[in-house]
């Protein structure tokens, strides 16, 4: 409702309002793009008689929760301190605000702005946001029924996926070892490899799991021959491979947990599993019951041979029997008094232990294991431990940089001072390591920490893969577009940031490369 002050001349003057937008897309393809909502808010604004002097903007972020929204939550921080400069919040509709599952906390949001005098208007909506009973129940409605879209759209979501795992259609993750991810079209025809990191890109095609080079082929079925015939434990398989130089498919050195994952993936006998754990509409990541897992067998070429899959569960199974349930959590409780936190990885690594899936099958879950010898996964200090590893592999990390950049002709030295790499005496640059941390609700973060004072020409950022042990992927950032001493990383980011995003530093390498310049006549 616009304003009227009679002037001291008494002619009727508009004293205009302040006000601030809010503009949220949860991905890159929605319908209204945070600048066409941006739009319809401002010619409101003008019509209404409204400067608008701040924004709040959500790129790519869900409405289903507060957590990650950094724009409303400074905009709810902004209202509560004090420090908001404005008297009314625009915003394009009531789905822009949340889609939140409680349509209640979506209230409870708009309740601590008009509880500080700040009004809330919804300019795409046909009700008035004036606090009379019809706006309230309509308003109302809405919220619920945008709670309710987003869960029919996970259901029909889920759904499809499972829909193409019955038809044979990989869904997600990295192919592992032995096996590779190829592209199929509609009427599927190969179009070709995909190499790790790489998607889809036109809706219609697929992904499907193809055997891959001969050399790991042979590898896998050594080691299912090793453990079902030759009685070896995955530690032997493992050293055995590292002593005669086998990589894995990240060129890494083999590790128990490794094996024992090869050992227990049913994709090797052609099998597509799916469903075994849930992150539905941002709530707590599960660990579903095998009946509840959707699969479709034989639909991948096979590795190995089915019997030699089944024998390997046996003998793990049949290795579990001999402890009781006592024994076992004795054996998980002095792991923990030994390590100070507890993961699957750490269970699958360490010797003479049940392997973390065996602890869920007999206990119902490995978060019930855990609580069973008075353990609380939310609050261990397994964090110390991974900072020292990662503080251990930085060396090698910085020495690889080096050695591959005199390998495609470049110059390096390192200022020990900084600790920066002098490339070719023009680019700094500066390489952290980015540990992965889990927020609440069970998503992967990573903070990247800028140096102001110190700031290099380039940023290289070696994020790392949830257990920490893995490099996931690097980001190459210049210094010219770095506008915050640090940065938040999510799985998946706004263009602008994944734009830096690369599988490995060969681009940065080929930037260190010099070619020789042809001698004039």
């Amino acid at each position: 409702m616009d304003r009227w002050n009679n002037s001291a001349e008494g002619s009727n003057v508009t004293q205009r309002r302040r006000a601030a937008m809010y503009v949220r897309m949860s991905t890159d393809h929605q319908k209204y793009s945070t600048e066409n909502q941006a739009d319809a808010i401002r010619d409101y604004a003008t019509h209404h008689q409204m400067d608008i002097v701040r924004t709040y903007a959500d790129a790519g972020k869900s409405g289903l929760k507060l957590d990650g929204r950094d724009a409303l939550q400074n905009l709810i921080a902004d209202v509560q301190s004090g420090s908001a400069d404005y008297s009314v919040i625009l915003v394009l509709d009531v789905t822009r605000w949340g889609r939140f599952q409680d349509a209640d906390e979506s209230a409870y949001y708009e309740y601590l702005c008009r509880r500080a005098g700040i009004d809330v208007q919804y300019v795409a909506e046909q009700f008035e946001n004036d606090g009379s009973p019809v706006s309230t129940i309509v308003k109302g409605v809405k919220r619920a029924m945008a709670g309710e879209y987003s869960r029919e759209l996970s259901g029909k979501v889920f759904a499809g996926q499972c829909r193409l795992i019955e038809l044979g259609f990989r869904q997600g993750g990295p192919a592992g070892y032995g096996l590779r991810r190829v592209l199929v079209d509609e009427h599927r025809q190969p179009k070709g490899t995909l190499k790790r990191g790489e998607h889809k890109s036109l809706q219609t095609d697929r992904v499907v799991l193809v055997v891959g080079p001969d050399e790991e082929v042979e590898t896998v079925r050594w080691i299912y021959r090793a453990f079902t015939e030759e009685g070896m434990q995955e530690a032997q398989i493992a050293e055995h491979l590292n002593q005669q130089g086998v990589k894995t498919d990240l060129e890494r050195e083999w590790t128990r947990g490794v094996v024992h994952t090869i050992l227990t993936n049913e994709k090797y006998i052609g099998n597509n599993v799916f469903n075994r754990r849930s992150f539905k509409l941002k709530k707590r990541r599960v660990v579903n019951a095998p009946e509840m897992w959707v699969r479709a067998d034989g639909v991948f070429e096979a590795i190995i041979e089915p019997r030699y899959y089944y024998m390997a569960q046996g003998i793990i199974r049949e290795r579990s029997r001999r402890f009781s349930n006592d024994e076992m959590l004795a054996k998980l409780r002095s792991l923990h008094e030994k390590q100070g936190w507890l993961s699957g990885i750490l269970i699958d690594e360490t010797e003479d232990m049940p392997s973390s899936s065996v602890y869920a099958h007999r206990f119902g879950g490995l978060t019930q294991a855990y609580k069973l010898i008075g353990y609380d996964p939310g609050r261990d200090l397994r964090y110390i431990e991974e900072n020292k590893r990662l503080r251990q592999m930085y060396p090698g990390v910085v020495e690889d940089v080096i050695r591959k950049i005199q390998e495609y002709g470049g110059h390096v030295h390192r200022e020990v001072q900084n600790d920066f790499l002098v490339v070719n005496n023009e680019i700094k640059v500066s390489l952290v390591i980015c540990r992965c941390s889990q927020t609440a609700t069970g998503g992967n973060r990573w903070k990247i920490q800028f140096d102001a004072s110190l700031m290099p020409d380039i940023t290289i950022a070696v994020r790392m893969d949830a257990d920490n042990r893995e490099v996931l992927d690097y980001y190459l950032i210049p210094a010219i577009d770095v506008e915050n001493p640090q940065i938040r990383l999510m799985e998946n980011n706004r263009l602008a940031l994944d734009a830096y995003r690369f599988d490995d530093l060969e681009p940065f390498f080929m930037m260190a490369e010099r070619a020789a310049l042809p001698e004039a006549a």
